[in-house]
């Protein structure tokens, strides 16, 4: 009886995940942390003269609103992932080259998931074309035989 009710919250969870772009804010988010934890590193790790400016802590603030946000507002996530992408790159400049990189290329490629993203996409289909079988006719006639010899008709191309 209590597992049936862990996965009730569990599949409630997966569910809405699916429902928006988790992975890009997820990714988004992740990247201005990591900024802000090069930010705090000792001095003789940080590589810019500017690292305790203000805007180097701003930057990734805003990269770290702009991951929850696209998660939790998905309708607006074109203009949060256009902010995500200026705050990333202006992180190269105010923050230890944008958390030595790395954050920096997160927060990129969270905003361009994030940009990427379609709403209630249907799926696709797999590229493996599948045999159709014809039902086999039970008795003799020259339909049934005319229509086995003929052979199956010939499939659409995909994305025609």
């Amino acid at each position: 009886m209590g597992s049936g009710r862990r996965r009730r919250p569990l599949r409630a969870f997966r569910l809405w995940r699916y429902r928006r772009p988790f992975g890009a804010g997820l990714t988004l988010a992740l990247g201005g942390v990591e900024i802000l934890v090069t930010q705090r590193a000792s001095i003789t790790v940080i590589l810019t003269a500017g690292a305790d400016s203000l805007v180097g802590y701003v930057l990734p603030v805003i990269m770290v609103i702009c991951g929850l946000l696209v998660v939790l507002n998905p309708r607006q996530r074109l203009f949060y992932s256009v902010v995500g992408v200026l705050a990333s790159l202006g992180s190269w400049v105010t923050s230890n080259l944008g958390g030595f990189v790395i954050g920096m290329l997160l927060g990129l490629v969270g905003s361009s998931l994030a940009f990427g993203w379609l709403p209630d996409r249907p799926r696709r289909r797999p590229w493996r074309r599948s045999r159709r079988r014809e039902p086999v006719a039970t008795g003799s006639g020259t339909a049934a035989t005319a229509g086995a010899a003929a052979g199956p008709a010939p499939e659409p191309r995909p994305g025609t």
